[in-house]
C-alpha cells in the first residue's frame, strides 16, 4: 500500500500538470471573445444574441461566428472608399 501524505497536490509533476496551462489558456481565450462579443450585442440591443452568448458556452466558436457575421458595422467600417478627383496644378510660365 502507498503511503497517503496530507499534502497532495495535483500541481505535482505528472501526466495530469500538463493539462492545467490548456485549461488556463482556454478560459482565458473564452473570457475575452465572450466578453467582447457580449458588448457588442448589448450596444446594438441584440437582445437574443446576447441571451444565446451568455448562455451557451462553445469554447468561442459561437462568439467568433457573431462577430465576424452577425455583429452590426460601424460607422467606419461603412464608409466606402472614394477615389479623391486629380488635382490639377498650374506651373508658373
Amino acid at each position: 500500500m502507498q503511503p497517503f501524505t496530507p499534502f497532495y497536490s495535483p500541481l505535482t509533476p505528472g501526466f495530469a500538470s500538463i493539462f492545467i496551462p490548456i485549461i488556463l489558456v482556454m478560459v482565458l481565450w473564452t473570457i475575452v471573445l465572450k466578453g467582447y462579443s457580449l458588448w457588442y450585442a448589448a450596444r446594438a440591443s441584440q437582445k437574443w444574441w446576447f441571451l444565446a452568448l451568455l448562455v451557451i458556452n462553445t469554447l468561442g466558436i459561437l462568439e467568433i461566428i457573431y462577430l465576424i457575421w452577425y455583429r452590426p458595422k460601424t460607422a467606419s467600417e461603412k464608409k466606402e472608399v472614394v477615389e479623391a478627383a486629380p488635382v490639377h496644378t498650374s506651373s508658373p510660365e
